[in-house]
């Protein structure tokens, strides 16, 4: 990782001064909040910049407007939706069941001033009007994420997964219930990794 992480983003994501200072904040709180909870891996603490925000970050490529109603299921520690949130998408919707988790995002966004959603309850369970955007990263296999949030899917709805190197396998098990379009983008983090968007999405008949 270079010194200057500034730079080192804004070779692959272009972020500004006042973004890259409020991204550091949750940074420096995410060290923090690490010693006592899990909130990540502990194998990728030595690398988070790359393996958590810049992994996020790149998902605002394929996001059209900074308006889109947003919702990440399982966001964790809050990658990528906190993370985007940061970058100024200002309707983004987090969904979380662990307690300690939620308490975690709630302090980030107080601390870096973020406005965002935020939701202490099992991804099944929530349903948020006029969702465009649905984002997981590593939470589920492909074919669980669709199911479980089911309730949010319209015609106009699209997903965005980050995915590792077995999506092509997900992809062909979740056709089995599903009918979708679907693109993959490279990662820029992970060689083996991608983006994997869905679109027109709609249940198999039986």
């Amino acid at each position: 990782m270079p010194d200057n992480i500034f730079d080192f983003l804004n070779q692959h994501i272009i972020v500004s001064r006042e973004t890259f200072e409020r991204l550091k904040i949750y940074h420096d709180l995410l060290l923090k909040w690490q010693s006592k909870i899990n909130l990540i891996s502990n194998d990728t603490v030595s690398n988070v910049w790359n393996r958590h925000f810049l992994d996020s970050l790149q998902i605002t490529q394929y996001i059209p407007n900074y308006n889109n109603v947003i919702m990440d299921i399982g966001t964790g520690a809050g990658f990528p939706g906190m993370v985007i949130a940061i970058c100024g998408y200002n309707n983004v919707h987090l969904v979380e069941s662990d307690t300690k988790k939620i308490s975690f995002l709630r302090e980030v966004s107080r601390v870096t001033n973020t406005p965002v959603f935020i939701h202490h309850v099992r991804i099944e369970e929530v349903v948020i009007d006029n969702t465009q955007i649905i984002l997981s990263r590593a939470c589920s296999n492909l074919n669980q994420l669709i199911n479980l949030a089911s309730k949010n899917v319209s015609r106009e709805t699209f997903f965005l997964f980050h995915k590792g190197k077995n999506y092509s396998n997900e992809i062909e098990d979740a056709k089995k219930s599903w009918l979708f379009d679907e693109v993959i983008f490279p990662s820029i983090t992970d060689p083996n990794g991608v983006i994997v968007k869905l679109s027109n999405i709609r249940r198999r008949s039986t």
